[in-house]
């Protein structure tokens, strides 16, 4: 009997770059030295009867949960048994500065926390920092515009017969996002044009929405709507994250390891005050858990 195939190569473990001052942040902004992530897509599409498909998860990630990591799971099974589509890879796009929600970190520690939950938990979901590196905000269509190009400026992904197919990209989101979308007023009528008329978007179920009255008033793009239902009740958030810190409370187990580590390394989502505090006695409310190191999550 043959040992069983590894869920991912080394190939795919690529040390994420981390942003460690405001001040780099700031340099890097100027997308000068930006190159679009492409090492954990696939390089050839197994069944070139089907369409090249990349999942895009726009939103906070603040900090990012495996609810984040789950839904791509699910929607990449989804995919593989419900649909046409081949997924060759996903990325997780965080939201710039600009964007100004509350309960923000800074996107230098987004793209950080968004590295380290993948780094050694996927083989197939990579971070693209070009969101976060402009200082303006840019809307999901725009942003979705630039992973087409991105994927797609050599002719799309090679199928096993040498041809070419040009890549899909569609939007990956929970169920509140396409309540919002519902929502008049909130967004833009030529951009849920764009992102779910051209795009299209894979929506996962969440508890406390009503998916059939949010997609009630979406029903000019109900056939790019693709919803997948929540096998597994999970109302992990990264608002309850945050709120549990606020409360001195733990976060382990609700987010990947070494993201825990990264937050109580860096004082992350606690009040003014206890950050002054924190920051002048560093190892005060550190919260590792005996024996687990950022190299074992």
């Amino acid at each position: 009997m043959t040992d069983p195939e590894p869920y991912f190569s080394h190939d795919h473990i690529q040390a994420p770059r981390m942003i460690q001052t405001d001040d780099e942040f700031q340099m890097a902004q100027s997308l000068d030295d930006y190159e679009f992530p492409s090492y954990r897509l696939s390089k050839v599409l197994k069944d070139s009867t089907k369409t090249p498909l990349v999942l895009v998860a726009c939103g906070s990630f603040s900090p990012p949960t495996y609810l984040h990591l789950r839904m791509a799971e699910q929607a990449a099974d989804y995919c593989r048994f419900q649909t046409e589509f081949e997924v060759i890879g996903g990325f997780l796009s965080p939201v710039g500065d600009a964007y100004k929600k509350q309960g923000l970190a800074s996107a230098r520690h987004r793209i950080n926390m968004c590295n380290l939950a993948v780094q050694y938990s996927s083989n197939w979901i990579a971070i693209d920092p070009w969101e976060p590196l402009h200082k303006e905000y840019l809307p999901t269509a725009q942003v979705l515009d630039h992973f087409e190009e991105s994927l797609n400026r050599d002719g799309g992904m090679e199928t096993s017969t040498g041809e070419r197919k040009r890549v899909k990209v569609a939007l990956l989101a929970g169920a509140d996002l396409i309540q919002t979308m519902s929502s008049p007023g909130v967004w833009a009528e030529r951009d849920l044009d764009r992102i779910l008329g051209h795009y299209g978007a894979f929506i996962l179920e969440r508890a406390g929405t009503d998916i059939d009255d949010a997609l009630a008033s979406l029903q000019r793009w109900r056939d790019n709507i693709r919803v997948i239902p929540q096998l597994i009740q999970n109302d992990v958030s990264s608002t309850k994250i945050r709120l549990f810190r606020k409360r001195d409370m733990s976060i382990r187990y609700l987010v990947p390891d070494r993201v825990v580590d990264y937050i109580y390394e860096h004082n992350l989502y606690i009040s003014d005050d206890e950050a002054k505090t924190k920051s002048d006695n560093p190892d005060k409310g550190k919260g590792k858990a005996e024996g687990v190191s950022a190299e074992s999550s």
